[in-house]
């Protein structure tokens, strides 16, 4: 698949944009990673016309305008969006978040780690398998 992949991160703080790009650029998987900073881009740039989705969602749990909860039932409600494996990458540990987005339609919740190394190393797993491991659907 190559650079054909696309991810959308929907990130709200800079310093978590800039160490999930690097960790993209570090990773095996090659692809193109677009970026929005709030809820309310993210369901924009999803109804934006285009000839494809993207192959992966990481979506952040709390992020302005309207939540990573508002945005996960927003994709999973809408018919061209509703198949998009999203993943919530959050630094949330509350059990609630967790059990609201498996409840919502999310595929995957995983913590970002707080350490660097950790960070990068859970990061590259994520990567590879949803972006060359998983069978997009």
């Amino acid at each position: 698949m190559g650079e054909s992949l696309l991810v959308l991160l929907v990130e709200d703080d800079p310093s978590d944009e800039r160490l999930a790009l690097r960790a993209f650029a570090k990773s095996n998987v090659k692809c193109k990673v677009d970026v929005v900073r709030d809820g309310v881009e993210a369901v924009e740039y999803l109804t934006a016309p285009r000839t494809e989705n993207p192959h992966l969602i990481l979506l952040d749990l709390k992020l302005p305008k309207k939540n990573g909860h508002e945005v996960l039932k927003w994709i999973r409600s809408n018919d061209r969006t509703k198949r998009i494996p999203v993943v919530c990458f959050t630094s949330s540990s509350e059990q609630a978040d967790v059990m609201g987005c498996f409840e919502s339609g999310a595929n995957s919740f995983v913590r970002k780690a707080v350490d660097y190394h950790d960070y990068m190393a859970r990061f590259a797993k994520l990567a590879e398998y949803w972006l060359s491991i998983n069978e997009p659907c």
